[in-house]
């Protein structure tokens, strides 16, 4: 009886690692024959465990979804990859999931065997969660609009720009991206036909008209991409395109998506694109890099930079008077 209860523990495991498995293949990972496969996957069943079957060359058993949540086997990372992402859910942008995801933390721990509880508690010790104060997002709206984009459903909006003006959207929901502090749907507006970005904490209210929509292909195929791209470059009059004399992955450390976009020209050197108000933006915060560069457009970021370049050598020759100054001025006290 403990080795039929052993099995079918992990005949349910493998069927929740994989979306679906074949007899044979499940009777070889088992090394059992392929009829106490039917009759465990029966077994199952009468425990209420929603296995799905089909027949032929191509068929095998898959766990659908049923009215309850089966128990998940997971192995140490997963475990605590799940732990850290409920600790997270306590503290995140999304709200009303605090307690829930307390609970679910609090049910994890409590099974776990003692090695691992000891790794996830060191891990959570170690752990400081900065509130940077932004904007939070009601977690049953999130998850409404990520079924709207999983089944493709027609949505109306009722969305709030940032002069507080309100206005009425329909849309064809496509991806939801998640941008630091910040959620954005990625939707099709169907009164003006062109793609928009919508800040998720800006929609007031939302509701699925009962129309389906067929798919679009996303500007560049990325949903991410294209909403960094949104918001960093397009909405600014100002748009530059500066070389960068450093490889693409150290300045992906220093300039994420939200800001600019980056591309490899070579081993030594990357592109960025970005977008800002002025000339004198950019300039600033190109000085910080700590990188060469050179401005290819527009003309006018070009000449701000050089204007900042005699402002802090300026700054640097008066340093250095001031320095020699006080130098002489001690070597004449010393006479």
């Amino acid at each position: 009886m403990l080795q039929t209860s052993s099995r079918l523990l992990r005949l349910l495991s493998l069927l929740q690692s994989r979306h679906e498995w074949s007899g044979a293949a499940l009777a070889e990972r088992l090394a059992i024959t392929p009829r106490t496969v039917r009759r465990d996957v029966d077994r199952l069943r009468s425990l209420g465990y929603p296995v799905a079957s089909s027949g032929g060359v191509s068929g095998g058993y898959r766990l659908a979804a049923g009215s309850n949540l089966p128990p998940l086997l997971l192995d140490d990372d997963e475990a605590l990859a799940v732990s850290l992402g409920l600790r997270l859910a306590t503290a995140g942008t999304v709200t009303g999931m605090e307690d829930s995801a307390l609970r679910a933390l609090a049910k994890l721990e409590q099974v776990m065997p003692l090695r691992l509880r000891k790794r996830v508690r060191n891990l959570h010790a170690a752990v400081e969660l900065l509130d940077f104060g932004g904007p939070r997002i009601a977690h049953e709206l999130l998850a409404a609009l990520a079924g709207a984009c999983r089944a493709f459903h027609c949505v109306q909006l009722r969305y709030v720009d940032k002069q507080g003006n309100a206005t009425a959207r329909e849309v064809e929901p496509h991806a939801l991206v998640s941008a630091g502090s910040r959620w954005y749907l990625l939707a099709w507006d169907r009164m003006r036909e062109e793609w928009r970005t919508f800040r998720v904490d800006r929609i007031d209210a939302m509701q699925e008209t009962g129309t389906r929509f067929l798919p679009r292909k996303v500007p560049g195929g990325n949903a991410a991409a294209h909403v960094a791209r949104a918001l960093s470059i397009e909405p600014h009059v100002l748009k530059a395109r500066i070389v960068l004399h450093a490889p693409l992955a150290r300045m992906r450390e220093k300039i994420p998506p939200s800001v600019g976009e980056l591309q490899r020209i070579d081993a030594t050197r990357c592109l960025l694109e970005v977008g800002a108000a002025r000339p004198d933006a950019i300039a600033y915060h190109l000085a910080l890099l700590g990188v060469d560069f050179e401005v290819r457009e527009p003309p006018e970021l070009a000449e701000e930079v050089g204007k900042l370049g005699k402002r802090l050598l300026a700054a640097s020759h008066a340093r250095k008077g001031a320095v020699d100054g006080q130098r002489r001025g001690r070597k004449a006290r010393q006479l």
